[in-house]
This record gives C-alpha cells, structure tokens and sequence, in this order.
C-alpha cells in the first residue's frame, strides 16, 4: 500500500539527519587528541625551551649580557696627619707665617692665601692671640694649622728652666713649637717634647722682618724652592706690605712651575 506524499518527506528528511550525526560521531585521522589521553612532554618545546638564534645562526640567550663590573678608581691618597716626611710629596711647599697674628696684616695674608689656592701653617704668639682670637679661628676655619711660637716672643736659650716652660705652656696649644729667632738647644727640645711639642725650624729664611724689599723677599723664595722646603715669612711684628707683595708674585710664579702649598702637620 503506498504511503500518501506527504508522510514521505519528513520520514527522509529523519533518515539523513541522523546518518550525519553517526558521521560525527565516528573518530578520524584528523581529530585532537582526547583530554583523557596522556601527553608525553615534547623536549625542546614551548617558550621557555625554545633556543633563540642570530641573525647568523648561532645560539644567543634571550637576556642581555651581563657588563663587566668596571673597576673602582682607588682613592687619592693623602699625607696622615703627622706626617713629617715632607720631602715625599713632589713639588709642595710649606708656608709658615710667625709673630702674628696682627689685625691688619694677617686678614690680607689670609686674602693672598685664598687666591693663590695655598695652606699655611702660622706660628702665633701667646699674648696676640689674647687680643685678636677671632683671627686664629678665621686661620682654622681656612684649612690652616697653627704652631706655637710661646707667649711673647723670649729668646728661650736666655731664660731659666721654669720660664722656659712658662713661655711654652702658656702659648697656643698646637703639636708643634717654634722657638722665637730659632735659638735652641737640646735642653729646650726636651722641654718643648715633655709638652708633646715638635721643634720647628725653617729650611728658607726669607728676612722679610728687615724689610729688605719686596724683590729681595720673592728672590729668597724662589731661590731656596725645593720640594718640602719649610720657607719662613711673617704676619706679625711691623708692616707687612713687602711680604704680601713678594709672596704673591712668587706664589704666581711656584704655581707655574707645578707647586702646591700645604700646612705643616701641627
């Protein structure tokens, strides 16, 4: 008995539909691998295994090269601070300044050291720097050391034991002693250390406290100019004027030739 037409069509149209879903259904060469299935890990995949290479084919890492630590620059080295070997610097001189300090002549002093880029050390006397303290604060604030050179100026080889020590102890305290028109002997040397007081002399007499003239006073300092030369000069005692002229055409003219000027370790 034939089926009317139109019970046919959808009875079709059932029969295709569901061979296709068989057809889906099945697996094929082409499919993923199932999640339920193990994966054995792939050497040499993945991010973090992948090698990058160059532009000509050599291995490379992903990470910049690490830079060479540079080497650190060694520290300047500096003279300890009671270092009398004073030889051993090179081209330094040592400026000592006596008799002061004095309210005029010592602030120039002062002024000419600043332009001339120079440390001094300044031998003072006992009874000035009662008047005039502000001026030995202004010379340390400055980078400058300051000796002893006793209380008013006695000629010490003269004097008694106990007015030698009298002269010294009422000084400025300092390291270093500088016996007045540098007369000494053995007996003041012992006196000066039993106060942990160095002696000190001068290798340059320039005479400038005779005033001999300002040229007189630049000859002397160039002439006697050597490495370590201790050159005396004054800020006290009288005008000054020919000092302060002499020293900074000589300073002009040592800075020149590759000098510099340091403070004696006082």
């Amino acid at each position: 008995m034939t089926k009317p037409p139109g019970k046919v069509l959808p009875l079709v149209a059932a029969l295709l539909c569901g061979a296709v879903l068989a057809q889906a259904a099945t697996p094929s060469d082409h499919s993923v691998t199932s999640a339920a299935a193990p994966v054995s890990p792939a050497t040499g995949h993945g991010l973090l295994g992948t090698t990058v290479t160059s532009k000509r084919g050599e291995p490379s890492s992903t990470k910049q090269p690490r830079q060479p630590a540079q080497p650190a620059k060694p520290p300047v080295a500096k003279p300890p601070a009671d270092d009398w070997n004073l030889a051993a610097h090179g081209k330094v001189l040592y400026l000592t300044f006596d008799d002061g300090p004095q309210h005029e002549w010592t602030p120039k002093v002062l002024q000419l050291l600043r332009k001339h880029k120079a440390h001094a050390t300044f031998f003072v006397l006992g009874i000035q720097v009662a008047q005039y303290p502000e001026l030995i604060a202004a010379e340390r604030a400055a980078g400058h050391t300051i000796g002893n050179h006793t209380w008013d100026h006695k000629t010490l080889t003269l004097l008694p034991d106990a007015k030698v020590r009298q002269e010294i102890a009422t000084g400025v305290k300092s390291k270093c002693l500088r016996p007045p028109t540098g007369a000494t002997n053995a007996k003041i040397e012992a006196i000066a250390a039993s106060y942990h007081q160095r002696q000190v002399l001068w290798d340059v007499d320039t005479k400038d406290w005779e005033k001999p003239g300002a040229a007189s006073i630049e000859h002397a300092i160039m002439a006697g100019a050597r490495p370590g030369a201790i050159i005396l000069v004054h800020d006290g005692g009288g005008n000054r004027s020919q000092t302060v002229a002499a020293l900074d055409r000589a300073l002009t003219k040592l800075t020149k030739l590759g000098y510099t000027y340091r403070a004696l370790p006082c």
